[in-house]
């Protein structure tokens, strides 16, 4: 039987890459030492499977197809937006529970677009590359399944969906036949305006406030808010906060527990980690 062991709640600025200088020095160290601790907490879960909650960023789905919610259940790698020191690599799918995943969802009433051939771009490859190479680079043997949300642009996964693929997924891992110790990590930046006049701008009360949802375990409240609310208060990205919703509807009821925080205007982002200790 599958076991989800716990989840983390993390940002996946590309900026970092872009202009990794840009901030004061303690600011690139208060956030680079979050992202260590993380990958640290995540060792010392000792995941067989990382779930790894993306959204899209009208990058890979465009026009053509824009899924609510997709799973990768084949071949993926990425980042198909290479950045500087992140280059484009292969990453070790769990073919087998990503496919039970999506096809218990169909059972349940969730009907998982899939790819079976996907390329991954930096909401997936952030995080796997601070928080989970440095695992598998020391010997753990990690595997990692994909998942994106509709957080990018309109029609807009509801918060609330969001929330309850998060419980399924969780079912869907308890059913599956083999041991599996699964955590999950919701990729997303908080407040943060993309391409708008705003661009730059920071709001540390959205941020705190979405933080203090995860930390109190009040799903409820996070997907209480409006769309309008967030795209006020917390820019375009802040719509993101749909992956920190579905990390938690897969933890129902834990609390979380802050790793840091950095408003960082020069990477045009607020930066959360946040740990949910599951029972």
């Amino acid at each position: 039987m599958g076991k989800i062991v716990g989840a983390f709640l993390v940002p996946h600025a590309p900026v970092m890459y872009v202009a990794p200088e840009a901030p004061p020095q303690a600011q690139r160290d208060a956030v680079r030492n979050a992202f260590e601790t993380c990958a640290q907490r995540l060792k010392a879960l000792d995941p067989t499977t990382v779930i790894i909650i993306g959204s899209d960023h009208y990058m890979l789905f465009g026009t053509h197809c824009l899924p609510s919610y997709l799973i990768g259940t084949g071949d993926v790698d990425g980042p198909i937006d290479q950045l500087p020191g992140l280059k484009r690599t292969v990453l070790q799918n769990n073919e087998a529970l990503a496919t039970h995943i999506a096809e218990r969802g169909r059972e349940d009433g969730f009907d998982w677009a899939v790819g079976r051939s996907l390329t991954v771009d930096h909401a997936i490859s952030i995080p796997q590359h601070l928080i989970v190479e440095p695992l598998r680079a020391a010997g753990m043997d990690i595997k990692t399944i994909p998942v994106y949300l509709a957080c990018g642009v309109d029609p807009y996964i509801k918060l609330k969906r969001a929330a309850e693929l998060g419980a399924q997924i969780r079912r869907a891992v308890e059913s599956f036949p083999a041991d599996e110790r699964v955590a999950v990590i919701g990729s997303g930046g908080i407040s943060h305006w993309v391409g708008s006049a705003q661009m730059g701008r920071v709001n540390q009360d959205f941020d705190r406030e979405v933080i203090d949802f995860a930390l109190s375990g009040k799903l409820e409240g996070l997907c209480g808010l409006s769309d309008a609310y967030i795209l006020e208060n917390g820019g375009e990205g802040g719509m993101e906060v749909r992956t920190f919703a579905c990390a938690m509807g897969a933890v129902p009821g834990a609390r979380g527990e802050l790793l840091g925080y950095e408003a960082v205007p020069q990477w045009v982002t607020g930066l959360g980690f946040v740990q949910l200790h599951s029972d």
